[in-house]
C-alpha cells in the first residue's frame, strides 16, 4: 500500500477548514433552539484568528510542558484525523495504524492537555485535569468496545478494512448490537467534546467547569491550538460515528463523481449528528460531577453488551 500525497494533503485541508464551521453550526443551531441570536456559524474561524494574532501571557511557574502541550493536542488529533475514513473508504494514513493508534492518539493529545492545565500551578487548571482523567478513565474503553463491535464483524481493527466491509444493505446497519454500539459512542463524544449533560462548554463558573478549566492560563497562539485541536477531534469522533457504523454513500474510488456524492453524504450525516447534540444539550442539565461517572458507565455497559451479542448471535 502506497502513501497518496495529495489525499493526505486533501484530507488535511478538510479536517482543518470543517473541524471549526462544525462546532460553529452546533453553536449557532443551539442558540436558534433556545430562541437566542446565537453567533454566526463562520464565528470559530474569526475566533481564531484573533488568538493567533493576539500576544502570550504565560505564567512564571510555567515550565517547557505548558508550551509544549498545544502543539501534542494539535498534532495528535489532526494525526488521528488521518488515519479515519471521510470522504473514500481509504483513509490516507490507514498503513500507520488503525482503531488502537486512533485511541493512543487521542489519549495523548488528552494526557499532554492534563498536564498543560497542570503545569502553571493554578488551582481551577489542576481540578480540570483531575476531573478530565477521571472521566477519561471510563470514556476510553467504552469508546474501544464500541468500536471493536464494528471490528468483529469487518475482521480486522483497520478503519478502511472496516468502513468497506460495512458497506452493504441499509436494513443491517440498524441492528441492536449496532445500535447500542452507536449510542455508547455518541455518550463518549459528548464526554470527549466536553458537552451536555457532562460539561458545558459556555459556562464561566470556574468550579463547574472541565475542559475549559484547563484552559484558563492559555491565551494567543497556544489558546487557538487547543481551540483547534478541540474542534479537529469533535469531528474525528463525528466522522467515527458517521461512517464507521453507517458508511452510506462513501467513495469508494476517486472519480469526480463519486467524490461529489460522497461529500453530500459526509455533510448530511455530520448534519444529522450536529442536530442531535444540538438537541441532547438543549432538552438535558447538566450533570453533577459524581453522576457523570453514571452516564459513562451506561455507555460502557451498551458498548460491553454489544460486544458481547457479536459473540453470541453472530
Amino acid at each position: 500500500m502506497n502513501l497518496n500525497p495529495l489525499a493526505i494533503v486533501l484530507q488535511t485541508a478538510l479536517l482543518l477548514l470543517l473541524a471549526p464551521l462544525m462546532s460553529g453550526i452546533i453553536k449557532n443551531w443551539k442558540a436558534k433552539l433556545q430562541n437566542r441570536r446565537g453567533p454566526r456559524i463562520w464565528q470559530p474561524y474569526s475566533d481564531l484568528i484573533k488568538f493567533f494574532r493576539k500576544d502570550m501571557v504565560i505564567s512564571e511557574h510555567a515550565s517547557w510542558v505548558f508550551s509544549f502541550a498545544p502543539y501534542v493536542v494539535f498534532l495528535s488529533v489532526l494525526l488521528a484525523g488521518l488515519m479515519v475514513p471521510m470522504l473514500t473508504a481509504q483513509a490516507p494514513l490507514s498503513l500507520f495504524g488503525g482503531v488502537l493508534a486512533v485511541v493512543g492518539l487521542l489519549a495523548l493529545g488528552r494526557f499532554f492537555l492534563a498536564l498543560g492545565g497542570l503545569d502553571p500551578g493554578s488551582a481551577f487548571g489542576g481540578m480540570g485535569s483531575s476531573r478530565e482523567m477521571t472521566i477519561a478513565a471510563i470514556a476510553e474503553p467504552a469508546m474501544m468496545l464500541a468500536i471493536f463491535t464494528v471490528a468483529i464483524g469487518a475482521g480486522s481493527t483497520d478503519l478502511s478494512h472496516m468502513v468497506q466491509a460495512s458497506q452493504g444493505p441499509v436494513w443491517k446497519l440498524f441492528n441492536p448490537t449496532h445500535a447500542m454500539a452507536f449510542v455508547a459512542l455518541f455518550i463518549v463524544l459528548l464526554a470527549e467534546t466536553g458537552r451536555i449533560p457532562v460539561d458545558n462548554p459556555a459556562t464561566h463558573l470556574e468550579l463547574t467547569m472541565i475542559h475549559e478549566a484547563m484552559l484558563l492560563e492559555y491565551s494567543g497562539r497556544y489558546l487557538a491550538l487547543m481551540e483547534w485541536g478541540a474542534s479537529i477531534k469533535q469531528l474525528v469522533l463525528m466522522t467515527l460515528l458517521a461512517n464507521v457504523f453507517f458508511p452510506l454513500g462513501i467513495a469508494t474510488d476517486t472519480s469526480p463523481a463519486a467524490l461529489g456524492v460522497s461529500a453530500l453524504a459526509f455533510l448530511a450525516k455530520l448534519l444529522v449528528l450536529a442536530a442531535a447534540v444540538v438537541l441532547v444539550e438543549t432538552t438535558n442539565a447538566k450533570l453533577r460531577l459524581f453522576r457523570v461517572p453514571d452516564l459513562l458507565s451506561a455507555a460502557f455497559i451498551l458498548a460491553t453488551l454489544a460486544l458481547l451479542s457479536t459473540f453470541f448471535f453472530g
